[in-house]
């Protein structure tokens, strides 16, 4: 009965189905393809084969014209699903506006999908989703590395766009999270070994892209983040928390690069006077007590504030989403026992994207779907992501950037991506061609209904003004 299931990777396993959405009240068609490509090594034979979810809309006539959005999750090691069946797809899962799972389990029609303006294809890297390694000989550190990892995906890359017949496409990478150091990585290996020019980077809750910044540097700016925490968590004084949020932000990062960074980088020369002033504004703008910034030295950990910041409620906040709420076994200690947002995620994607690939797609396997998978150890050596971006950037004058941040996020902070801009580009030269966006979510900024309709409106913009009108040069 089950003869067409297998519990190994098939590379010839594909299907191919139709669809129809509403997106923006215009009727989108489009065929999805679900199947698997080998990555090769270089005598040509098959040692790893890559998972794919390709949407391609029918309905239009000039398939050159037509963008082509590349997409990427991170972890390392985790499965494009979240932004696949949370954020640009035509199909997303049910959870609530805020979004907290619910059930029944399952996906509707996306109406804010960027299928109306781009086709997409969600990658699965080795050992996530369905993707996993063929020949065991081969070492896993040929796939498990920063450079390794981009390596092979810009191989795979070159070789799915000539098979799609999708060279003459304006290209774009998403990536999120780790994603963001995979796609930041590939704008320049696409460029200097594979001759494939992009259009757009877009840079979903960015990592520090390889960036140096040292502890004190990393100590103040994580604060603009604790204060948006605390804001949302109604623990400020009075006159801060009338204000709005993007309206006290500001304030806070003000404080942070002019006062509190260079306090911090003073250490035991600070006076007591100045010590005692940082302590106080340090404590104001995090809802944390006086007593718990002094004994940490004005240097906040990420983990005590997670489990401080709501102690006296016995509960803790999220380090992905610090929106969302746990409960330890004991309210002693310095840090939560679990990150609740990511369990919450994990609980309404892994049903949903099995009961779409499995059941509404077709695809037969008994293989298990890698929400996260064994891709450990991970080489983080030489990671210089951010840079390569900024020389993409530089040799090619079509290239532009997003940045989308979460004012939630703790993980990937918006501070920390704002700085990625500024350091990526100490000079100011390319800041015309790179664009910020904030939030009033999470890492998952999109499983928010407010945030999913307007960053993906800010994603079609950004697609629409990087496509040059026809005829003008690359040049600066």
């Amino acid at each position: 009965m089950h003869s067409n299931f297998k519990r190994e990777l098939s590379l010839e396993a594909k299907t191919e189905n139709k669809g129809e959405i509403n997106i923006k009240g215009q009727k989108v068609s489009y065929k999805v393809i679900t199947g698997t490509m080998p990555v090769w090594d270089d005598q040509g034979k098959a040692i790893a084969g890559l998972f794919y979810v390709y949407y391609e809309r029918t309905d239009v006539s000039n398939k050159t014209e037509r963008p082509l959005v590349i997409s990427f999750n991170g972890g390392p090691g985790t499965a494009s699903v979240w932004m696949h069946l949370g954020y640009t797809g035509p199909r997303k899962l049910k959870i609530d506006d805020e979004g907290y799972p619910i059930q029944p389990y399952g996906f509707d029609e996306n109406p804010q999908s960027i299928l109306d303006v781009a086709d997409i294809v969600y990658i699965d890297p080795v050992n996530t989703g369905f993707s996993r390694i063929l020949d065991k000989s081969v070492p896993t550190s040929k796939f498990f590395g920063v450079n390794a990892d981009i390596k092979y995906l810009a191989e795979w890359i070159n070789a799915f766009v000539a098979r799609q017949k999708r060279w003459a496409s304006p290209k774009f990478l998403i990536g999120e999270s780790y994603g963001t150091a995979r796609v930041a990585g590939l704008s320049l290996e696409l460029q200097n070994k594979h001759w494939m020019y992009l259009n757009g980077v877009i840079l979903v809750s960015p990592t520090d892209l390889g960036i140096e910044r040292g502890g004190n540097m990393s100590a103040a700016l994580r604060v603009p983040y604790m204060a948006a925490t605390a804001w949302y968590h109604k623990k400020l004084p009075v006159d801060l928390q009338s204000k709005d949020l993007t309206t006290y932000l500001p304030e806070v990062e003000e404080f942070t690069l002019n006062e509190l960074l260079p306090a911090i980088a003073q250490g035991g020369a600070l006076s007591k006077e100045k010590r005692a002033l940082m302590v106080k504004k340090l404590a104001r703008y995090t809802g944390l007590s006086e007593t718990a910034v002094m004994n940490q030295n004005l240097e906040i950990p990420l983990d005590f504030f997670w489990k401080e910041l709501l102690r006296n409620q016995g509960k803790t906040v999220g380090r992905l989403d610090s929106r969302y709420i746990g409960i330890d076994k004991k309210d002693a200690g310095d840090k939560p026992d679990y990150n609740s947002e990511l369990t919450s995620w994990e609980h309404s994607f892994t049903p949903a994207i099995n009961m779409y690939l499995r059941d509404e797609l077709g695809y037969k396997t008994d293989l298990p779907y890698y929400i996260f998978g064994p891709t450990f150890p991970w080489d983080r050596t030489n990671n210089h992501t951010g840079d390569d971006l900024r020389q993409a950037m530089m040799q090619n004058p079509y290239l532009h950037v997003l940045v989308q941040s979460g004012y939630y996020d703790g993980a990937c902070d918006y501070f920390n991506a704002k700085y990625n801009m500024w350091q990526m580009d100490p000079a100011g030269k390319i800041q015309d061609r790179m664009f910020w966006e904030g939030y009033r979510s999470g890492h998952m900024m999109y499983l928010r209904k407010e945030d999913l309709k307007t960053s993906n409106d800010h994603l079609r913009t950004f697609i629409k003004k990087s496509i040059p009108k026809h005829g003008t040069p690359a040049k600066f």
